[in-house]
């Protein structure tokens, strides 16, 4: 393996696992971080109910990055052998 190819693991690598703790830790925060919508007035429901929303589609595009990240690596690493 070149001296190149092995950095390059080892950031792909590094990236994973950064994106996995922001992911796990990001998921406890969320558990408690979201808002009860219940006994609100209407118009801020609404409000109250699109800021979770946001927050837990944010969390999905980091999932979503974490596969991305997992899928190249994977593919270089093929590559490699």
């Amino acid at each position: 393996m070149a001296e190149g190819g092995s950095s390059t693991v080892m950031g792909l690598a590094a990236a994973f696992i950064g994106i996995a703790i922001m992911l796990g830790v990001g998921v406890q925060i969320l558990g408690n971080a979201t808002f009860d919508c219940a006994g609100l007035d209407v118009n801020w429901t609404v409000t109250c109910e699109s800021a979770n929303t946001d927050t837990r589609t944010a969390y999905n595009l980091l999932l979503v990055s974490l596969i991305v990240v997992a899928a190249v690596a994977i593919l270089f690493i093929v590559r490699m052998l």
